[in-house]
């Protein structure tokens, strides 16, 4: 019974640790929330997330579309232009934002009576 019980845990170890090391850190969610909101460019996404830094955004979105998770496309205009849009991938997160979202709020309430 016990070894059953190991595996399944496991089991379950692996896959959240995936999804962890995806969505891992502070701004990442935030992030993916900004640009479902419809920002495409970096300084609207970065306008949106207070305290984010410049060069965080850069590194962030730079692993977000290493995952899949973010496209980033560049037109040939004068000056450059950049854009940045969730991919159909990403939209696979949603429940799992929702999820977050709803679980915060009431942790917020029973922590703070909120």
């Amino acid at each position: 019974m016990e070894n059953k019980n190991h595996t399944a845990c496991l089991k379950s170890l692996l896959p959240i640790r995936d999804a962890l090391d995806v969505i891992n850190g502070k701004w990442k969610l935030q992030i993916i929330i900004a640009m479902s909101a419809g920002n495409t460019r970096f300084k609207e996404i970065e306008r949106q997330i207070p305290k984010i830094t410049s060069r965080m955004l850069s590194k962030e979105l730079k692993e977000l579309e290493i995952n899949l998770l973010v496209k980033r496309t560049v037109y040939d205009s004068l000056p450059v232009t950049i854009e940045y849009v969730l991919t159909p991938y990403a939209e696979s997160l949603e429940k799992v934002i929702d999820a977050l979202k709803d679980w915060g709020i009431q942790h917020r309430k029973k922590m703070y009576g909120k």
